[in-house]
């Protein structure tokens, strides 16, 4: 349907989809829908931050 995105994101523990309805005009839904995938990823990374490893 118009207006409906579905993102993704990957990591070690799997993988999170999530989907969003939004507004059906073009130019706004592609902002809309570039915020939600980078808010997606922002949540994963402050759940899961990245281990440190010794060298």
């Amino acid at each position: 349907p118009v207006g409906l995105v579905y993102l993704a994101v990957a990591g070690a523990d799997g993988v999170e989809t999530i989907e969003k309805k939004l507004v059906p005009e073009r130019k706004t839904f592609k902002a809309m829908a570039s915020q939600a995938a980078l808010n997606l990823l922002r949540v994963k990374l402050l759940t899961n931050p990245f281990h440190k490893t010794e060298v």
